[in-house]
């Protein structure tokens, strides 16, 4: 049955207050999403200078025209689509703010993180057919794509299904549909699958483009064409849609960063939310973004928390079929990372991860002041290279039985700009790798690090492997005297701080500086452990998945515990040093 009018934006309200009540659990992301959509509709009524306006018949022309539409699959097969409120939330708050200024479209980016089965290609699909026809774009071009053909023409060939089995919406928009396409004959629309596949991606004109599975691209090429391909046009989208996936050095986990910065700002205006504000700040007027997931410290095991990140729960994503796939994620860890990333939306990295990066993520805090420490017993641990690996050191410090880390990783400019890794140049440009000129990574700066730090801490110990750095290592001690100590990168070494770290993150005794190159190299870890000896060494499953950082601080806690432990014999009375 046809909805009156304002029933739609009156949903969507309602889900966004419903959420920030607790009446519907949601994570802090989609909480954030929707406290950012609330505040703006309170600046855009107290505020003048607010360049936005809010208009309700645009923010529900999108439903209506969506609701008029078949599903083409399942159980509801042949009937007309009935959006849930999660859907109308994010229809409502994209179609419906324009400028002030020219009366064309606030949002022209899109990110949409939610897991398999909550209908994305199908909501997908009707808004594509929408920005064919009924958008008022002249010529409108419309494209569904992704790294393959095929999986391009899953949106598409939903929307075409859509088209096929819709008379009136042919008649109405005067549609074609073709094998391959689908064309809007008065205005001259199109609308076509695009793929990498393709002979070429130049001379697009694109206003609308859905990017399926953005984390399955394992370059930025596509993306980047269809970005640079908007140009043109006065309001295009660019919309991408994926679930979590394990390659965080990628476009779709660079877009993700963007967009949780983009909601970190809400959070922080508003005190966290009852949640730890972790990571960067940034404003974007333009750019949507919302991610479906479980928070830190839930655990995927717990049938109560599967609805933030399923929000279709119980409608088309089925209980019964959850709680079969998380008891065999319970009972073989081969299928955990698909079930976190498939059903949680929650990122992993190595196949065979070894850390717990929601765990490991609680420990990181964005506020933590190297600054505080002055004076403090200080280890610093490194891991050297000179060309394309990264150079790591982390600094390590005891207080109150809680270690705190502090890590810095090197490379220099040719290395960070000619990478694969989308996010190397971000994350340069944010700090959080230290780059130099050239592509020799350059030593002198980890020097001029250590020296200044012997001056303002209490330095312990700074490790190293002969095997990567005795002339580095020799100089260090024979010109500046700085507290140098020889050791072998092995099982023996690792085996005991890769199990003292692991307590620290399940027991929250370990506090990390905030840096997401860092974090996402602890995510690249395996831990390998010898059949015959027991032993353990951090490898990575291959050449790209750097872990120059996390080595260096297991380095650093080697040495550390033993500190801890002497200071301990020593406060116990046991001995006298």
């Amino acid at each position: 049955m046809e909805r009156a009018l304002g029933q739609y934006v009156d949903a969507a309200l309602e889900y966004a207050q419903s959420v920030l009540d607790g009446k519907i659990l949601a994570c802090k992301w989609v909480k954030a999403a929707c406290r950012r959509q609330l505040d703006d509709l309170d600046r855009y009524r107290s505020d003048e200078s607010f360049p936005f306006r809010w208009d309700v018949a645009k923010a529900e022309h999108i439903c209506r025209f969506i609701e008029l539409l078949p599903h083409i699959k399942g159980k509801w097969a042949g009937e007309r689509i009935t959006l849930e409120p999660w859907q109308i939330f994010i229809l409502t708050t994209i179609f419906g703010w324009i400028r002030k200024e020219d009366g064309y479209r606030r949002f022209r980016s899109v990110y949409i993180e939610v897991p398999r089965k909550n209908a994305k290609s199908t909501l997908t699909s009707g808004v594509s057919l929408y920005m064919l026809t009924a958008d008022d774009e002249p010529g409108s071009e419309v494209y569904s794509s992704a790294t393959t053909r095929d999986q391009a023409k899953i949106v598409f060939d939903t929307s075409k299904a859509m088209a096929i089995r819709e008379l009136g919406f042919r008649q109405r928009y005067n549609v074609r549909v073709l094998e391959h396409s689908i064309y809007e004959t008065i205005n001259g629309g199109k609308y076509v699958p695009l793929s990498a596949e393709g002979s070429t991606l130049d001379g697009l004109n694109i206003h609308f483009a859905s990017v399926d599975e953005l984390h399955a691209h394992k370059t930025r090429h596509v993306y980047d064409v269809i970005e640079t391909g908007t140009g043109a046009r006065s309001q295009p989208i660019v919309w991408s849609i994926t679930t979590a996936g394990d390659d965080t050095g990628g476009i779709c986990y660079e877009q993700r960063t963007y967009v949780t910065n983009i909601l970190n700002e809400t959070l922080r205006m508003h005190g966290g939310l009852g949640y730890p504000v972790k990571g960067n700040s940034a404003q974007d007027e333009t750019y949507f973004g919302i991610i479906y997931t479980i928070d830190d410290g839930d655990s995927w095991k717990d049938q109560s928390v599967w609805s933030k990140a399923n929000p279709n729960l119980d409608v088309s994503v089925y209980r019964d079929d959850v709680a079969r796939l998380a008891d065999k994620a319970t009972k073989l860890s081969s299928a955990r990372n698909n079930f976190l990333t498939k059903r949680m939306n929650v990122w992993v990295t190595s196949a065979e991860a070894w850390m717990d990066m929601l765990k490991w993520e609680s420990c990181c805090d964005s506020s933590l002041d190297i600054a505080d420490f002055q004076g403090e017993q200080c280890w610093i641990g490194m891991d050297l290279a000179e060309k394309e690996d990264f150079a790591a050191t982390v600094k390590v410090f005891w207080r109150d039985g809680n270690l705190y880390a502090f890590p810095y990783l090197y490379l220099n400019d040719s290395t960070i700009e000619g990478s694969d890794n989308s996010q190397y140049i971000g994350w340069r440009n944010d700090g959080y790798i230290i780059s130099n000129d050239g592509d020799v990574t350059d030593f002198d700066q980890i020097r001029d690090d250590f020296i200044e730090s012997s001056k303002l801490y209490d330095l312990c110990e700074i490790p190293f492997d002969p095997a990567f750095s005795r002339y580095f290592a020799t100089k260090l001690i024979n010109d500046y005297s700085l507290p140098l100590v020889e050791i072998r990168q092995n099982g023996l070494l690792f085996t005991s701080a890769v199990t003292e770290l692991e307590n620290l993150v399940l027991e929250r005794k370990l506090v990390v500086a905030y840096n997401p190159a860092f974090n996402w190299m602890v995510g690249n870890v395996v831990v390998k452990t010898s059949k015959f000896s027991g032993l353990k060494h951090p490898i990575k499953d291959k050449e790209s998945q750097k872990i120059d950082g996390p080595v260096a601080l297991l380095i650093a806690l080697s040495r550390a515990m033993t500190g801890e432990r002497n200071q301990k014999i020593i406060e116990q009375g046991y001995v006298s040093l």
